[in-house]
């Protein structure tokens, strides 16, 4: 176990000085503290979109061909895709630019994010308009609670659900809600993003499945090992509570590459909180998590967490575990405490009261 110390996660410290550049794009943005998304939105348009572009020249080298693949799977897959994928999720919380520079909004989800597999509006869909408002109790279609979340067979089922009927329990969820805007965002964005691969692929197959079809299976494989682990321990008796069914990791390179993510406790207890304040809020409610039993680990990130589950490896989420409120003695007692939440959860739907 872990003892609550200093946080290395990053805040926003006001800089120095600035350059006429960062002046420059200030102007655009409603939040100075983004201007780092800025600076990304360019770096991976200026990589991705010409070797996107070159995989699709007819009669290409075929050495040159294979090298511009290697390179965009590469820079997609581990260089951009965390830090692309969670700059998504935080301008979905909170809008990027300003109300009259609105049409660069689109930039990310429909010019961007088709390049990483991410379906236009639908992440903005699932997560916003399902995945916060139900808190992944039932009602949220990638809820963890009915699985055993350190089963690797649990896992598969969860994945295969998602993979594959994902789009339709959303757009399910959306009818039963009556939210008719959300469910035409989701279909509008996956029907184009399919039709345009089917489309790509008559054209040039391999260049597709490099640039778009590749990076779409990873992704959404990627988004539910993220999930699973951001809820993987849930507490019975208080589902609902935040404190009680996500998680937080701090002190890792991770916070430091994809925008204070790991502070998934405080972002489901405050959505909309700004990814430089988490820290921050997290040592001024140090309380609430004592006081809830929250889970909170040092070192590692959502990737470590979901494969130790899978190993049953709870003796090294133990080991990472920050003991605040010095609740317990031992290792042992803390794996055992998180094997505890580990467990399937049927929440039993209350029965209506009866018409007076």
């Amino acid at each position: 176990m872990k003892q609550l110390g200093q946080l290395t996660d990053p805040i926003y410290v006001q800089p120095a000085a600035e350059s006429a550049t960062d002046r420059f794009f200030k102007r655009f943005i409603r939040d100075e503290r983004d201007l780092p998304f800025v600076y990304l939105t360019l770096k991976i348009t200026f990589t991705l979109w010409p070797l996107a572009i070159l995989l699709y020249i007819p009669g290409l080298n075929n050495w040159i061909w294979w090298t511009a693949a290697v390179l965009y799977q590469f820079f997609n897959n581990v260089t951009f895709k965390g830090p692309f994928g969670l700059m998504l999720h935080c301008t979905s919380h909170r809008v990027f630019f300003e109300r009259k520079f609105q049409l660069m909004n689109h930039y990310l989800p429909w010019v961007i994010g088709p390049l990483f597999g991410q379906t236009p509006e639908t992440y903005y869909s699932h997560h916003i308009g399902m995945h916060h408002p139900e808190n992944n109790m039932p009602e949220d279609e990638s809820s963890t609670m009915s699985y055993e979340r350190d089963s690797f067979r649990g896992f598969m089922h969860y994945l295969g659900s998602f993979f594959f009927a994902g789009v339709y329990h959303l757009c399910t969820y959306f009818v039963r809600k009556k939210r008719k805007r959300l469910l035409m965002r989701s279909v509008r964005g996956e029907f184009l993003f399919i039709a345009t691969c089917v489309g790509l692929s008559f054209i040039n197959f391999p260049a597709t499945f490099v640039v778009f079809i590749l990076p779409f299976i990873i992704s959404r494989i990627i988004m539910m090992v993220g999930n699973w682990a951001q809820h993987a321990f849930i507490c019975a008796g208080d589902p609902d509570n935040a404190y009680k069914n996500s998680i937080t990791c701090i002190n890792t390179k991770y916070n430091h590459k994809c925008w204070n993510d790991g502070y998934h406790i405080s972002h489901h207890d405050k959505p909309n909180m700004h990814w430089t304040d988490h820290p921050v809020y997290f040592k001024k409610t140090i309380d609430r998590y004592i006081t809830n039993d929250a889970i909170v680990f040092d070192g590692i990130h959502f990737l470590h967490v979901w494969l130790w589950l899978m190993m049953k490896r709870y003796d090294l989420l133990a080991r990472h575990f920050v003991n605040i409120g010095d609740k317990f003695g031992t290792d042992e007692e803390i794996a055992a405490f998180l094997k505890a939440r580990t467990g399937r959860i049927t929440v039993v739907p209350q029965p209506a009261l009866a018409a007076a």
